[in-house]
């Protein structure tokens, strides 16, 4: 009867987000209610193992709970104030944030696309006070993703985010990631900035080819450019370095965060370093929400964790762990074109699309997805466990094995 009761429930939910929730997700149909560490229940009762992470944004699993316990403490003390004021937890989470960082200057805002269009704002504006009105050009990647405001989008250089929505943005230029002959044949008078992500998330789980970022880093400073890296979905910790450029030794001028920092409230922002962030004067760039103490109470919580309780070298060890066995899955299917990523961030490039994979491990337990219709992406949370990896491994070699 309960079973009954709640597939009738689940059923009406899913009808009532069919009526009254815009159509922009092509989403699954499983209510989930409740998480807990790597595991996640659906409104029926079902377990799910999480290998997403609610892509990538879950680093420290489902309800953490001393990330409940920073959340709960500040929401009986303060949610919100204006940023006219000072606002303590803001004040702590950005003098972390720089001092484990590259960067002076923090600005805090509400998600990962309004952090980059800080970061474009930014680049745009120093750019044109130090060198002249006519430097507003920002070089972006091809299967790049950065956003879905305008700005963003226009900076995201895969045409199918663009289709309805154009006239784009004016100012971005495209060139092949990996290319860097291609990035300075792009350079002309007008450019201002170059844009990338250290390791492509949307666009396939792409890793930057030996010295690519600290050559584009060289050219940066030789041609008088500012470098913005894009570590939305690869910071805090989600390669097994706090940010990925640190695997490179290279430091960006300007570098965005959001996903991970919250540990699953709502927060970005962009980090800069002192000469560029002081183009950004009084008025000229604002969030009405952004660094709200609620926010950013989670933001010190979850970067707390992340430092304390060792979980970048836990993200090594099991990110090599799960590559392995990804490794061994790839050997034993032909139709496995490569298994890459660093850290927890791993793709299974296939030679054939790969929504019915995703579909049947979701029917088996298992959440994963699919980008760029034929990469399967695992981002489990950073907590995850070798138990868990190897069911995960075990529900897909299933899978593979039924194709």
């Amino acid at each position: 009867m309960e079973s009954t009761v709640s597939n009738n429930l689940s059923r009406r939910l899913i009808q009532s987000a069919d009526n009254h929730l815009a159509h922009t997700y092509t989403r699954f149909p499983v209510v989930l209610v409740k998480g807990d560490g790597c595991r996640v229940w659906d409104i029926e009762g079902r377990e799910y193992l999480d290998m997403l992470a609610g892509l990538a944004v879950c680093n420290l699993g489902h309800c953490h709970p001393r990330l409940v316990a920073a959340i709960c403490e500040q929401a009986q003390r303060l949610l919100h104030v204006s940023n006219l004021y000072q606002i303590e937890p803001q004040i702590k989470l950005a003098g972390l944030l720089c001092k484990r960082s590259f960067a002076d200057k923090a600005f805090f805002c509400n998600s990962g696309a309004e952090a980059n269009e800080a970061a474009i704002k930014l680049a745009r504006k120093y750019a044109k006070e130090k060198y002249g009105v006519n430097r507003y050009e920002i070089i972006t990647m091809t299967n790049s993703f950065h956003g879905r405001t305008l700005a963003t989008i226009t900076a995201t250089a895969q045409e199918k985010f663009h289709k309805g929505f154009e006239p784009l943005l004016p100012g971005f230029k495209y060139v092949p990631f990996g290319d860097l002959a291609a990035a300075k044949a792009a350079i002309g008078p007008n450019t201002a900035a170059i844009m990338l992500e250290p390791i492509q998330g949307e666009g396939g789980v792409n890793l930057p080819p030996p010295g690519y970022l600290e050559s584009l880093r060289k050219l940066c400073d030789e041609q008088k450019l500012v470098l913005i890296l894009d570590e939305v979905q690869t910071g805090m910790g989600r390669t097994g370095k706090l940010f990925a450029y640190e695997h490179y030794r290279i430091e960006p001028d300007i570098m965005t965060l959001a996903k991970g920092l919250g540990g699953g409230v709502a927060i970005g922002v962009m980090l800069a370093k002192d000469e560029v962030a002081a183009a950004f004067g009084p008025g000229s760039h604002a969030s009405t929400f952004g660094g709200n103490p609620l926010a950013c109470a989670a933001g010190i919580a979850a970067l707390t964790i992340i430092l304390e309780d060792g979980l970048l070298d836990k993200c090594r060890i099991l990110g090599e762990y799960l590559m392995l066995g990804l490794v061994k899955l790839k050997n034993k299917y032909s139709f496995i074109k490569e298994v890459r990523g660093q850290g927890l961030m791993v793709g299974i490039e296939l030679e054939f699309a790969g929504k019915d994979i995703v579909d049947a491990c979701l029917n088996r337990g298992i959440l994963i997805n699919c980008t760029m219709d034929k990469v399967l992406r695992c981002l489990p949370p950073l907590v995850v466990s070798r138990e868990e990896v190897d069911r995960a491994l075990a529900v897909l070699d299933e899978v593979l094995d039924n194709l």
